[in-house]
């Protein structure tokens, strides 16, 4: 391990742990996820140490619906640790010091949102954000800083990466499984076949990881957005918007010159859907051959059971598979047949198995598939595409600082 982790904290410290419990909020409420889940285990193992624990975290941005308090988080964080979770609604100011002054050993604090504060979210060098206000009033009050927030270590916030600079820092649980998980297609040597399946609705980053890791990757199965960018390149009259869907000609200018050179270059690396599954008049899923498309009149929303049928051998031959989106639009029972069916077929084969995102990986969740049938199922989204990318995060490479 190239940073120290929790096995290398003395016990009996006083903490501050950065968290990442960003997620789903309806008409105000934070909906409970993953990510609270993966995060207890590091509070508890904290809390089984008698540390004195205060908790940082952000929600949203300022100005969007989901930037609230996070009063909720602390509840629900709460219920997953087995232990109570205080929360003080300042992040920095006397309320929190006083707050985290009167800590005594096994007791947790959530402080309030990070992006609350000036200046947690303008991107600046490590050294910058160092200096900056809040890691100055926060920093004397601990011994030791942890960062357990490994979806958003891409990010130069202040949160994440001024304090390592400061105090001692650690890795958490959370963060060091990602890490291993995510990073393994960039560093570790497979004994076979690497397959990734490829698909979603932000094309362009999936498209920047089928440039950077071609060489490490024997097959993509394509799907989602850029599975029909990908078809259009290779002369398919279909990855238009249809219908004010604004989802593919945009995309397809910024990325046209490398979606085409990836066809032509890797063309035998990339397993295109060979048919594409649609909502028709009646309501019901209904599906085309793409040789049989002679314009697209309406939106494709899932690839069709060829295609899964065509994938499914390539899944089940791999020594490794990774999963970044969705085949399909899954959250309709209708058009969730590709993602499932490349998700059972992971689950099902003995290889190294890592699935992306949260999106594709609430699909596990709501067909009734076991998470332990995977390798690592991912609660990062941009990090892991930077890690799949084999490009640096901001986060983890101040953990690697001796201070």
């Amino acid at each position: 391990m190239t940073f120290r982790t929790l096995d290398d904290l003395a016990p009996g410290q006083r903490v501050l742990v950065r968290l990442d419990l960003n997620s789903p909020v309806e008409d105000g409420v934070v909906q409970d996820n993953r990510r609270f889940e993966r995060h207890a285990e590091t509070v508890r193992d904290l809390l089984d140490d008698d540390h004195r624990i205060a908790l940082m975290a952000h929600q949203g941005r300022p100005g969007d619906d989901d930037f609230v308090s996070l009063a909720g988080h602390a509840d629900i964080l709460a219920e997953h640790v087995g232990h109570d979770v205080g929360f003080v609604p300042d992040t920095c100011g006397d309320e929190a010091l006083d707050a985290i002054e009167a800590l005594d050993a096994g007791e947790v604090l959530l402080l309030e949102n990070t992006r609350m504060t000036d200046d947690e979210l303008p991107e600046k060098p490590p050294e910058e954000h160092a200096e900056s206000d809040f890691v100055q009033s926060l920093a004397p009050a601990f011994d030791a800083y942890v960062n357990d927030a490994y979806s958003a270590a891409h990010r130069s916030h202040a949160s994440l990466v001024g304090f390592p600079l400061v105090l001692p820092a650690y890795a958490g649980r959370v963060m060091v499984d990602e890490y291993e998980a995510n990073s393994a297609v960039a560093e570790r040597e497979f004994d076979g076949d690497v397959t990734m399946v490829v698909g979603g609705t932000k094309a362009t980053d999936v498209i920047d990881v089928m440039e950077s890791i071609g060489d490490k990757v024997d097959t993509f199965c394509m799907g989602g957005i850029a599975g029909e960018l990908f078809l259009r390149a290779a002369g398919y009259p279909v990855g238009r918007d249809v219908d004010d869907t604004d989802l593919f000609d945009d995309q397809w200018e910024r990325n046209r010159e490398t979606v085409e050179t990836l066809v032509e270059e890797r063309g035998d690396q990339i397993r295109l859907a060979s048919d594409l599954a649609y909502e028709d008049d009646a309501g019901e899923r209904a599906e085309v051959d793409v040789e049989d498309v002679e314009e697209k009149d309406r939106p494709y929303l899932d690839v069709g059971g060829d295609t899964v049928a065509d994938y499914d051998p390539v899944i089940r031959d791999s020594a490794a598979v990774f999963v970044k989106g969705a085949l399909g639009l899954f959250e309709d029972e209708r058009f969730a047949e590709g993602t499932v069916g490349v998700l059972e077929a992971i689950a099902e084969t003995d290889c190294f198995s890592v699935v992306g995102g949260g999106d594709t990986s609430r699909a596990i969740d709501m067909y009734g598939l076991d998470e332990d049938d995977f390798s690592h199922v991912s609660i990062a989204g941009g990090a892991y595409i930077r890690a799949l990318t084999g490009k640096p995060l901001a986060g983890i490479e101040v953990l690697k600082r001796e201070n």
